[in-house]
């Protein structure tokens, strides 16, 4: 399985685990010249940017701890520029969140980190 693939494997369990926790998806993959949001939510009146991690080894590291300074910087810029283009107020109640997925065989663990960054 190639890295995108990888990555669109893990994006669809995490739209999965979203939705049933009573998430709306807004946006998947959004992009914009500062980077990508993997997925943009919302519940209620708070959005909130995850990025989303998925390995199926632990043999490099935690899937979160790849979220380092720069990509969570990239990833603050492009949610501004999201609620600008969007026309929705600056001081919207915002969350910026890591989900980490591992699948070790028939096993899928998840550890969600709400306000990550």
């Amino acid at each position: 399985m190639d890295k995108i693939s990888i990555g669109r494997k893990g994006e669809e369990l995490a739209s999965d685990f979203f939705r049933k926790k009573g998430f709306s998806i807004i946006a998947r993959n959004y992009r914009s010249r500062f980077g990508e949001i993997d997925l943009i939510l919302k519940k209620d009146k708070t959005f909130r940017f995850v990025e989303v991690k998925y390995r199926r080894t632990e043999e490099y590291g935690l899937p979160q701890e790849s979220v380092r300074k720069r990509k969570q910087a990239k990833i603050k810029k492009t949610a501004l520029l999201w609620l600008k283009i969007k026309q929705l107020p600056m001081d919207s109640d915002l969350h910026f969140d890591v989900l980490a997925i591992i699948k070790q065989t028939s096993r899928i663990s998840y550890e969600y980190i709400e306000d990550a960054f």
